[in-house]
């Protein structure tokens, strides 16, 4: 049997500062750099086998293409395919584990210092002419915070909960986790305590979590409101995780003392999504994920994946 491939959205994965040759020795590969909706099903007419990453696949698309045999998600997150619709018509849907999990954790820091030391701010006055102008040898904008000696409170102790943990240790902070199942093996420095408590007592809360029907909205108004007023709160998982507009005025509001975002409710988001005016609040466009490592580990394994499918012996099937 001759294959096709085609690649929905291949640009965020690679921008043109990687290629696809793994895939295009496997089979004709035909990339776009995005997809439509209205697109989806004539774009796919004719391949069997697919590889997307926020295009979503649902049970009508994949209803419409009966040649269909393989679906690979471009991500560790699979929300974007059905994939019940993709189990009924005998679909493979694969995913990509841990491909970005230091990626992620370095920017959880990145989110978290940026707060604490207020580098961005404090290098656009010295540019601005601030520091030329300031009366003292050194100056800042508000208090700078120092985390050693603070708590981290992780929500979800997977693969890159973990990378954080160890960051944090490694940085002097004691570490809290709320977790499902128990800690993991090695984690035993690792306070095991429930989500409530987490949110109230920890000095820095970090999402780590899939969003599902139970973690949608996990970071609430009585959570959020609940947290120090000194307490900072991070967000690489997923937008739906945390009360938008809840979040926004405890912002407003003083109640906690800043928010690091990578990911929104809506992506890109509309200009009045409320957290992009809130005071102390640093969002960055979903980003945490594309260092160029972590993209090379992605595409390559994305490849991997479609070899193991087409030798009968599939893997990361989350079908």
């Amino acid at each position: 049997m001759e294959h096709r491939i085609v690649v929905l959205d291949g640009y965020t994965a690679n921008p043109g500062d990687l290629d696809w040759a793994a895939l295009e020795a496997l089979a004709p590969v035909v990339v776009h750099d995005r997809t439509p909706p209205g697109e989806v099903v004539a774009r796919c007419r004719g391949a069997d086998i697919v590889l997307t990453n926020k295009t979503v696949l649902g049970a009508a698309e994949i209803g419409a293409l009966p040649g269909l045999r393989y679906i690979g998600v471009l991500a560790t997150g699979y929300n974007v395919v059905d994939v019940n619709a993709a189990r009924a018509a005998g679909v493979v849907v694969t995913n990509v584990p841990a491909y970005s999990t230091r990626s992620v954790a370095q920017a959880v820091f990145a989110l978290l210092l940026e707060l604490t030391n207020d580098v961005g701010a404090l290098s656009a006055g010295v540019r601005a002419g601030r520091w030329s102008a300031s009366p003292d040898f050194a100056y800042w904008h508000r208090p700078l915070v120092e985390l050693a000696g603070k708590t981290l409170g992780i929500v979800g102790l997977g693969q890159i909960g973990r990378a954080v943990a160890e960051v944090g240790r490694a940085l002097g902070m004691g570490v809290a986790a709320a977790v499902r199942s128990g800690l993991p093996d090695g984690f035993g420095w690792v306070e095991a305590v429930d989500v409530d408590t987490l949110f109230g007592r920890c000095d820095v809360v970090t999402l780590h979590c899939p969003l599902t029907p139970d973690t949608r909205n996990l970071a609430d108004e009585r959570r959020i409101f609940s947290m120090k007023r000194s307490a900072y709160l991070i967000n690489t998982s997923r937008g739906p995780v945390v009360d938008e507009a809840a979040l926004a005025r405890a912002l407003r509001e003083g109640r906690i003392a800043g928010a690091g975002l990578d990911v929104l409710s809506a992506e890109p988001p509309p200009p009045d999504n409320p957290l992009l005016a809130a005071p102390n609040c640093v969002v960055t466009p979903h980003v945490a994920w594309a260092t160029r490592e972590a993209r090379a580990r992605l595409t390559a394994v994305a490849a991997d994946n479609v070899r193991a499918f087409l030798a009968g012996k599939p893997v990361n099937v989350v079908s």
